[in-house]
């Protein structure tokens, strides 16, 4: 036996997201959000599920407040629904929903934890896309009043803060595959909505900058390293773009205030409307990078994908490995692979892991779920973690995947990411074997192995 040890000062935390827990999607004045719209549109989530009452959070947080206090946790890294706090988008504020984040934030002060508030995950106002979404540049000065409203409203109290969670995958999923709302399946809208997600994280900063004094601002990535499907040059040239295009152009504007030449090089054809003045918007400093981090990635070169000739190598199965319920590789050197890059290629900023963990076939036994996968998962996950911290990268806290488990978007509620079940029918909370332990963890900042 040997043991894995973290700082003193090491931040461990859990994490969630307005829509997928909050539930009361019509209550104290919130508006329509594309996650509503999308969920309630036939076909588009498995089993016509919906966020409509999720984890009913927004009447329970003092429980599960309660319960993190009873996990030990250090800090709750938790979202803020812009519907909520301004139901057109614009305007004018809703101060119910910002009475809501404001009881919630403090009730964690109170209970000796951090908040760290995520300004967007993925729940956009409906008003907003029906003006255009995230392929309107005018999506950038939205966002900053957004960001500003909020910076007043929580800035005294909330200390630490996010802009947006994984904009490569909103976009992606929302504006190129149409798998997420809003449901767009358009290569040009998915590149304006790129750089446009980009552009609104550098005025979200300023807007909170200007209104949150003293402040900790950062972005949230998810950056799996992109390995060839096989040992081909073509395979291993498509894992390349594949990084160019969903990693590189989302990390090195904001760590770098460039996009990756290579790509521009290679969408040159294309009318992707970068202004002068944008990188340097972009680029400002932030205070640390949110890592979201669950297994790797497989590319293949594919002739059929227009300028790209590249795609996800979704049928790769590397012989022996285990998979998790959303059929994603357990694969802990993904850890290493994309913190060490942060240190190697990014800069070496300040680094969080603001997302990592999994979903498995839980059983409810006897009053008991005793996940040993999952324990088994987060062991090896946070021991390449701390395997990248020996190696110089500036690692600072580590944030569970996820709290309790909730709607997880387009499969509804039929997978379980969290340390603590959620029944969805009487809304009862019960810790799992994974959360003991990872409270153990926190106690005693490392583990055994």
């Amino acid at each position: 036996m040997s043991k894995i040890q973290f700082p003193e000062d090491f931040l461990w935390g859990a994490a969630a997201a307005s829509y997928q827990i909050e539930g009361a999607w019509q209550e104290g004045g919130k508006g329509e959000s594309i996650w509503d719209r999308f969920s309630h549109t036939p076909g588009k989530v498995r089993g016509g599920d919906t966020g409509d009452a999720a984890c009913d959070h927004y009447h329970r947080f003092r429980e599960d407040v309660a319960l993190m206090r009873e996990l030990r946790l250090k800090s709750y890294r938790f979202s803020i629904s812009w519907p909520r706090v301004m139901p057109s988008g614009r305007g004018k504020v809703n101060q119910a929903g910002i009475d809501f984040y404001s009881s919630l934030v403090d009730e964690l002060l109170n209970s000796g934890i951090e908040p760290l508030a995520t300004l967007y995950h993925w729940d956009l106002p409906q008003a907003l896309q029906e003006k255009g979404g995230w392929a309107d540049r005018d999506i950038a000065g939205w966002f900053a009043d957004y960001a500003a409203a909020m910076g007043r409203a929580l800035g005294d109290r909330v200390k630490k803060w996010v802009t947006l969670n994984e904009p490569q995958i909103f976009c992606a999923l929302g504006y190129l595959t149409g798998e997420h709302a809003p449901g767009e399946k358009d290569a040009m809208k998915y590149f304006r909505a790129s750089h446009f997600a980009n552009l609104a994280h550098g005025r979200g900063v300023e807007a909170l900058r200007s209104e949150a004094h003293g402040a900790n601002i950062g972005t949230v990535l998810q950056l799996p390293p992109f390995h060839p499907g096989s040992d081909r040059e073509d395979d291993h040239e498509a894992a390349r773009k594949m990084d160019g295009v969903f990693n590189r152009w989302y990390a090195e504007p904001v760590l770098l205030g460039r996009y990756p030449a290579d790509m521009l090089d290679l969408f040159s054809v294309l009318d992707i409307p970068i202004e002068d003045g944008d990188l340097d918007v972009i680029s400002q400093p932030i205070d640390f990078v949110g890592l979201n981090l669950y297994t790797r990635a497989f590319a293949k070169k594919d002739p059929s994908t227009p300028l790209l000739e590249a795609a996800y190598d979704v049928d790769h199965r590397t012989p022996g490995a285990a998979h998790t319920e959303m059929g994603w590789e357990v694969y802990p050197q993904a850890m290493f692979e994309t913190l060490a890059r942060f240190k190697d290629e990014w800069g070496n900023p300040p680094v969080y892991v603001t997302e990592n963990g999994a979903a498995f076939a839980d059983r409810f036994e006897d009053g008991s779920v005793n996940d040993q996968d999952r324990i088994d998962f987060l062991k090896a996950y946070l021991e390449r973690a701390r395997a990248a911290m020996d190696y110089g990268v500036d690692l600072r806290g580590y944030f569970v995947w996820s709290l309790m488990d909730n709607f997880e978007w387009a499969h509804g509620y039929s997978k379980r990411f969290g340390i603590v079940r959620v029944d969805y029918e009487t809304q009862r909370r019960v810790p799992k074997a994974s959360a003991f332990w990872y409270r153990g963890v926190i106690e005693n900042n490392g583990f055994e192995i």
